[in-house]
């Protein structure tokens, strides 16, 4: 038996640009797959990448979404990352429901 999705989760990913942070956080409100979009100041990731430490500039998004929509979202998120080995980390958010809702 399959738990049932979270009602609420926090989508975190990163992207290399500033405005390539805005397109995501803008087109996942859009399409109402996130009620909200946090784009952090760059940060500094550091990461082995073809045997080799690297280290790059990149933007963080956090979104808040509805957990009923998770498939949806990564399929959609997927189609605008632009890095070579985009990533999502979905976690559970205990946070109340904001007032406009993502779904």
């Amino acid at each position: 038996m399959t738990a049932p999705p979270p009602a609420w989760l926090t989508v975190l990913t990163t992207t290399d640009s500033e405005e390539k942070a805005h397109e995501l956080a803008q087109g996942a409100v859009e399409a109402r797959l996130a009620a909200c979009a946090q784009i952090s100041a760059p940060v500094t990731s550091v990461y082995r990448w073809q045997n080799a430490i690297e280290s790059s500039e990149e933007w963080q998004v956090l979104f808040k979404t509805a957990g009923s929509g998770t498939r949806s979202w990564r399929r959609t998120s997927w189609q605008r990352m632009t890095t070579r080995t985009p990533r999502s980390s979905p976690s559970p958010s205990s946070v109340a429901a904001p007032a406009t809702s993502a779904g």
